[in-house]
């Protein structure tokens, strides 16, 4: 089975649900970290691909305009539960939201580590033209010990291979670096995370 077929189950997002809401977790607000650093981007109207049950989504702060999609339905149930506009594929592109430029910022977190490299530059290449020129492109990719964490995981996908894809797309790659912690700590910390930001180019003027 693949790993596609492995994160689009019932159980695969009870996984994600029984990850999230452990008590300890909650307890010590793990999440604020990363709240703060996605809030720190600035980011526009956000489409988040792979949106999962909406933690990104929430932590961005729950905004009118950022719009999640994802390929698991119980997931997308979940972020709908809390209030967040979340679809899986089909009904996204149905919907009004999937227009040309509507979106400031495309979020990928934790998604392209689930696929082959081919698999993550069609994903990127079909959610690219909903976002306008200019606009932020972010990726995030677990590190070694994250990676480990994951059955589903198929390609380990540090911050060159996340480069070497945004520019095989045309992308102008504006930062990278590892959060929260040093590179190193990856890989023993498997919350840490390999982050590039990049940017759409803006149209050439006729």
């Amino acid at each position: 089975m693949s790993s596609d077929a492995d994160t689009a189950t019932a159980a695969y997002a009870a996984r994600l649900e029984r990850l999230e809401t452990v008590w300890w977790k909650r307890w010590l607000d793990v999440q604020r970290p990363y709240r703060w650093h996605l809030r720190s981007l600035n980011l526009g109207p956000t489409l988040d691909v792979g949106c999962g049950r909406g933690r990104n989504l929430a932590n961005l702060g729950s905004r009118p305009g950022d719009v999640g999609v994802d390929h698991n339905p119980d997931s997308v149930a979940a972020a709908r539960a809390r209030g967040l506009e979340a679809y899986v594929v089909d009904a996204f592109r149905a919907s009004g939201k999937a227009q040309p430029g509507v979106f400031g910022a495309l979020l990928v977190s934790h998604v392209i580590e689930h696929m082959p490299p081919a698999d993550a530059a069609r994903l990127l290449a079909d959610y690219l033209p909903y976002v306008r020129p200019g606009g932020q492109v972010v990726l995030i990719t677990p590190q070694e010990a994250g990676y480990r964490s994951d059955a589903t995981h198929v390609t380990f996908t540090d911050l060159d291979a996340l480069a070497k894809l945004v520019t095989s797309l045309g992308l102008e790659i504006t930062k990278r670096y590892s959060f929260p912690l040093p590179r190193p700590v990856g890989r023993v910390f498997k919350y840490n995370e390999f982050v590039l930001l990049a940017r759409v180019p803006e149209r050439a003027a006729p």
